[in-house]
């Protein structure tokens, strides 16, 4: 009898360890981050234009960096810079982050946008929310509220050209879902 106890006591605590371990994996995946589709269509106002690109993130475990990487091609010319701004989908924002600028207009260690396309890639940090959309209630270095605004999708990372200087491919961002933003 004693024995049947035991195996049933390992039962269940195999059970239970097996449901935590996938409420751990479900939690990890939904800070995982997202993957957005950056094109004119999303521009406030809409362009058509040959650009694309595509934005992916991942927050960290401790939730205190973003990892990003950010790839465009086919723009209708040069890039100029690339931002994540503070707004809703229906109306141009803020800078909040730099990506990269080609305008010597960023941060100090802003890096150089591939003019003609490519890849950049980085981490957010809280030092690298920028002012720009303090008077929204959005300040510097507020990096759990720059995190609850791309949740809420009231953020987008916009990708500007030589020719389309307010921008030209855009994404809004958010974790509702994955791959169009």
């Amino acid at each position: 009898m004693k024995r049947a106890r035991v195996k049933i006591a390992l039962a269940v605590g195999a059970v239970v360890a097996v449901g935590v371990v996938g409420l751990g994996t479900v939690a990890m995946a939904s800070d995982r981050g997202d993957r957005e589709t950056l094109s004119g269509y999303e521009e406030v106002p809409a362009l058509s234009t040959p650009g694309v690109g595509e934005f992916r993130t991942s927050i960290s475990r401790s939730k205190d960096e973003i990892r990003y990487e950010l790839t465009f091609s086919d723009l209708e010319s040069d890039a100029t810079q690339a931002h994540i701004h503070f707004e809703n989908a229906t109306n141009n924002g803020p800078i909040v982050v730099f990506l990269c600028s080609n305008l010597g207009n960023g941060p100090a260690g802003t890096q150089a946008c591939p003019a003609a396309g490519g890849t950049i890639s980085g981490t957010i940090r809280p030092v690298d929310i920028g002012a720009g959309a303090v008077a929204q209630g959005l300040a510097a270095g507020e990096f759990d509220e720059f995190v609850r605004a791309i949740r809420a999708g009231a953020t987008y990372v916009n990708v500007h050209s030589v020719i389309r200087p307010g921008g030209e491919i855009r994404a809004q961002l958010d974790d509702e879902h994955d791959g169009h933003g």
